[in-house]
């Protein structure tokens, strides 16, 4: 029970601070909207110019929409870790009960609550501006978040456990994965596209499946489900692997006495 409340003590705080700024919430929105447009006149422009059957709209928007999904799910563990490291509070939070498997905990508990409504303002701006609807991927869907969720954690843990063993001069990371991911993961244009060497890369992403799996959808109307089996497996075994590393990261540093740089760096 008293686990339970450290949880939520931990998302809590998070919400506060969401509440607390005005320009805070503004950060669920503001660049996913922003990169919602820019891709959405892109994708009505080549439509009009191409003048086929093949509807570039459905083939990108829906992309764009879960990559922006995903990315809200890697903020919602690095960036909140970040407002610790920022306001001087990491070590007090550790001074306490707290274990860390609560402290990430809370922090999954507010990826959760921000990329839902995230998803859901995005969603709506697209039907609004653009006619798009994410649902028509219907139940598809579930399996489709799910997976980038799993992945969106992985990354998240992986980024805050880099800050955390190599110190706050280490925060870049945080901002620079997700951007760096997206070339690799297939989000605006096919696997094929890339060379192959890239392609076997792009492989073991988690997220390559997914979008694969929702152009194949677009495109025929079906998709070969082995495709997000692989790609769920890889995101589990992602999650379980940064999580190893972040505990190691914490013990480590808990160890050489390096937490005094959380409060002066």
């Amino acid at each position: 029970m008293n686990s339970l409340k450290r949880i939520f003590a931990i998302f809590w705080r998070q919400m506060l601070l969401l509440k607390g700024n005005p320009f805070r919430p503004l950060n669920l929105f503001y660049f996913s909207a922003l990169e919602l447009f820019l891709w959405g006149v892109l994708s009505v422009y080549l439509d009009r110019v191409a003048g086929s059957d093949l509807n570039f709209a459905a083939l990108i928007l829906g992309t764009v929409i879960m990559s922006s999904f995903m990315s809200r799910v890697v903020f919602g563990v690095s960036a909140s870790f970040l407002e610790d490291v920022w306001t001087r509070n990491f070590i007090n939070l550790f001074s306490s009960p707290l274990s860390l498997q609560e402290y990430i905990l809370g922090f999954v508990a507010v990826s959760i609550v921000e990329s839902s409504v995230s998803l859901g303002f995005i969603a709506l701006l697209a039907w609004i501006l653009l006619s798009y609807s994410i649902f028509t991927f219907g139940l598809l869907l579930i399996p489709f978040a799910a997976v980038l969720f799993v992945f969106g954690l992985a990354v998240g843990i992986l980024a805050t456990a880099v800050v955390l063993r190599f110190g706050p001069s280490a925060e870049m990371v945080v901002w620079s994965i997700p951007p760096l991911l997206a070339p690799f993961s297939a989000v605006f244009y096919p696997l094929a596209a890339l060379p192959l060497f890239l392609q076997r890369i792009s492989f073991f992403i988690p997220a390559t499946h997914v979008f694969e799996g929702m152009r194949a959808v677009v495109r025929t109307g079906t998709m070969d489900m082995r495709e997000l089996v692989v790609g769920f497996v890889l995101a589990v075994l992602y999650c379980i692997a940064a999580y190893f590393f972040l505990y190691r990261s914490y013990r480590s540093v808990l160890r050489r006495g390096t937490f005094a740089r959380f409060a002066t760096e």
